[in-house]
């Protein structure tokens, strides 16, 4: 078998993917192909068509491989190339698809090796040559995004396990859509996690003090308005909330 001869789709089906899978990354952790948008649509006079060609100017964007740290958190892009080009010959592709799914690792490889960038600038150095069979783990890639995203707390992890991003139809979201969701359910989290721990201190203090009765009434009353139903994602707040298993708590929520 002549490598140089092999298609972009035999790479990965043939030293790619056995790659990843040796790594420790299981099926439902990893995707391949994976429509990013769509092409874009020419006009022309009265008709209009949609380009299809991925290779062509405003054509959709697909990436080869997305690897996932949780359903809903892409961690890694991975772009292959036939193996005549170098191994970092699809790196510009990855890192333009990891920005767009907010995934911190970036991979090219042309099925001899990889070439890994981290986007988080976390790991030293920052674009660095992986043999084939040195594709990195889950469990060295995680801790990264950890301290990249601030998910140091243990409930913060369990939040971004939450399906925010359904409605229960079936329908995936879009990848912005996704982003958008994940950014802002942080932003939540951080808010009501805030909040929480100001009730809880004056709660502990209000005893004696009329000055701390006060801080309480006040983050009671922020705490309820980030819960109610017609909240940007009171969902989210509700969940942190809930987490603390709280009678006091919850009694706020309802």
């Amino acid at each position: 078998m002549d490598k140089y001869q092999l298609s972009e789709r035999d790479i990965c089906t043939k030293f790619i993917t056995p790659a990843i899978q040796q790594a420790g990354w299981q099926q439902h952790q990893f995707r391949e192909e994976v429509s990013l948008t769509d092409g874009r649509v020419m006009v022309r006079g009265k008709l209009a068509a949609r380009i299809r060609n991925p290779e062509a100017k405003g054509g959709p964007k697909r990436a080869d491989f997305v690897l996932y740290a949780r359903p809903s958190v892409p961690i890694a892009v991975v772009e292959a190339k036939q193996a005549r080009f170098s191994v970092g010959h699809g790196m510009q592709q990855a890192l333009t698809y990891a920005e767009m799914l907010d995934a911190p690792f970036a991979i090219s490889s042309n099925g001899d090796g990889f070439l890994l960038h981290d986007r988080t600038g976390l790991t030293q150095p920052i674009e660095r040559e992986l043999a084939l069979d040195a594709f990195p783990s889950l469990e060295e890639l995680w801790p990264v995004y950890q301290q990249w995203k601030g998910l140091a707390d243990p409930a913060a992890v369990k939040l971004i396990e939450q399906p925010f991003y359904t409605d229960g139809s079936g329908r995936e979201v879009r990848y912005y859509q996704r982003v958008a969701i994940n950014r802002a359910s942080r932003k939540v989290w951080q808010n009501t996690t805030k909040l929480i721990n100001k009730y809880l201190q004056a709660l502990s203090d209000a005893r004696t003090s009329g000055a701390a009765r006060e801080r309480l009434k006040a983050a009671a009353r922020e705490i309820v308005c980030l819960t109610k139903p017609d909240a940007e994602l009171s969902a989210v707040a509700k969940w942190c909330v809930r987490l603390r298993n709280d009678s006091q708590l919850s009694r706020l929520v309802g």
